[in-house]
């Protein structure tokens, strides 16, 4: 069995990095965040320093606001800090999010889901590993 425990609300990162320890103190497997009002990866970054064995993921990452090789290096660095614990949930947006809040020409998501990933896997043959 596999107990998961989200944490994407809490807006004071304090709280979020003591809810972090409790969360693997109790014996959670996996903390995740969306990225809703903040950069998941910041904030997994501090959950990764303050914890030692619970893993860390995106629950989700948006892939089309950041390019694939950028996303990469973010994953990598992370992956690394943490001992390879992350797990890293891409996803897109709705249309109007992604024409509107961040500028970006609408197509349509799982054909080009697909290439981003196919892109991040190749970047990842430099002898680096994301958990996708």
């Amino acid at each position: 069995m596999f107990f998961d425990f989200n944490i994407t609300g809490f807006d004071d990162i304090e709280e979020m990095i003591k809810l972090g320890k409790v969360a693997e103190n109790l014996g959670f497997d996996c903390i995740w965040i969306s990225e809703i009002k903040h950069d998941p990866f910041l904030r997994l970054m501090l959950i990764a320093e303050h914890t030692k064995n619970i893993k860390i993921g995106t629950s989700i990452a948006l892939a089309f606001t950041r390019s694939p090789m950028t996303l990469a290096y973010t994953s990598w660095d992370l992956q690394s800090f943490s001992r390879g614990r992350l797990i890293l949930g891409l996803g897109s947006q709705i249309k109007a999010h992604i024409e509107r809040r961040f500028s970006i020409e609408w197509k349509p998501p799982a054909p080009r889901m697909r290439e981003y990933i196919l892109a991040l896997r190749l970047f990842g043959t430099a002898g680096n590993t994301i958990n996708l």
